[in-house]
């Protein structure tokens, strides 16, 4: 399932008319997941600096190391950015910085005469030693924060991009219900990892797997009443446990969360899980494109606070391409305050997480359609007990 060449100049303009909007000369995009989007570059090359210099009217240019940029031909579409490689002498030394090299190819290309220069600033991938070299080598740029400026552009997904995003449902739903046969009352976290992990390399038959940004997050026992915790050697035991998960396909993620009960469950987690069902349904039945996200987030708050439950956290947030170590792309949260409207083609995962005294977890992730949502993901939308003695 490849992007079109069209698409990819698409998605440069469009970034273009967002840095004019914002006024910006230029651009320095270093979110792998940004790369990923704007020339389909693909590798694990993040863990070293790169970044990728856009301006107005010329090609841009991905700056990596050497070693890297001899191969990136082979992910990235040509055509999208010129690729050049950094000394190897520049890898992590404690005395000089990609950085450095980086802004003075820029000024002798020319580039010093820009005036503001957006960067990336809460990307993961942008080391506070690059910012301060570009501040250095640079003094006649005005470097201003982009505020996510890609990520923005990517928040609604092209058609083709909807049908990577099902792919990725459908690969969440095998590894989801690959987990739930598998556990059980006795067998270690680390191996259930182990076999949630084959499942998400492996795919399915029609869609191939990858991997995933974040690893697989199990809250077992008295760890349920909370979340974004990782697997260890610990057995299970005869309780309920929470994992949140994901499938991906070419780098789009489609995660998951249920919660299963390994014993029969107590009263308070069968409430809890009823309140949790019933008011993920109504949010998904009731989201709407035109829709204020606040809205949707209201017809939650209101089942929930009518139940007796409060929940501080976000519902969800939105979706897409992933890199370590999120697979969030960092713009509309599903709460009481964001006023983003909703729009055809905007992907969530909205995951009706409530930690309290005990937890219950019940996910999906989701598209907007023309008339209202499409769940993305399949799981039985329930408590999941497997356990049927203590």
């Amino acid at each position: 399932m490849a992007i079109d060449p069209q698409e990819y100049r698409d998605r440069l303009s469009k970034t273009r008319a967002r840095m004019r909007e914002a006024d910006l000369d230029a651009l320095l995009v270093v979110d792998p997941a940004n790369l990923n989007y704007l020339t389909g570059y693909n590798a694990w090359s993040f863990y070293t600096p790169q970044a990728m210099f856009v301006d107005h009217d010329s090609t841009p240019v991905l700056f990596m190391r050497a070693m890297d940029a001899d191969g990136a031909h082979r992910t990235a579409e040509p055509g999208t950015c010129t690729v050049i490689g950094y000394p190897e002498s520049l890898v992590q030394q404690h005395d000089r910085h990609p950085f450095d090299w980086i802004a003075q190819q820029l000024r002798d290309a020319g580039h010093a005469a820009k005036s503001r220069v957006g960067v990336e600033g809460d990307a993961h991938f942008f080391p506070v030693r690059g910012y301060l070299a570009l501040q250095k080598a640079m003094p006649e740029w005005t470097l201003v924060e982009s505020h996510e400026l890609v990520n923005w552009v990517r928040l609604i997904k092209s058609p083709a991009e909807i049908e990577l995003m099902r792919a990725a449902g459908k690969v969440s739903s095998r590894v989801m219900s690959t987990a739930i046969d598998a556990i059980e009352v006795g067998m270690s976290q680390a191996k259930l990892a182990a076999i949630i992990q084959e499942a998400q390399a492996r795919g399915t038959e029609e869609f191939n797997g990858d991997y995933p940004a974040i690893v697989p997050l199990m809250m077992a026992g008295p760890a349920v009443d909370t979340p974004h915790l990782t697997f260890s050697h610990a057995k299970f035991k005869a309780e309920a446990v929470s994992l949140e998960l994901t499938g991906v396909h070419q780098r789009y993620h489609a995660p998951l969360a249920r919660t299963i009960a390994l014993a029969p469950p107590s009263q308070e987690l069968l409430t809890l899980a009823d309140v949790t069902a019933e008011g993920l349904g109504l949010v998904l039945e009731g989201m709407k494109p035109g829709m204020e996200v606040r809205e949707a987030h209201a017809l939650w708050q209101r089942h929930i606070t009518a139940r007796g439950y409060e929940k501080a956290s976000r519902l969800g947030y939105s979706i897409g391409i992933g890199y370590p170590p999120d697979w969030g792309e960092h713009t509309v949260s599903i709460r009481g305050d964001d006023t983003t409207v909703l729009a055809p083609g905007m992907c969530f995962h909205i995951i009706a997480g409530m930690w309290l005294e005990t937890g219950c977890e019940i996910s999906e992730s989701i598209t907007v359609t023309e008339t209202g949502v499409e769940a993305l993901t399949d799981a039985p939308r329930q408590l999941i007990v497997k356990g049927t003695s203590a």
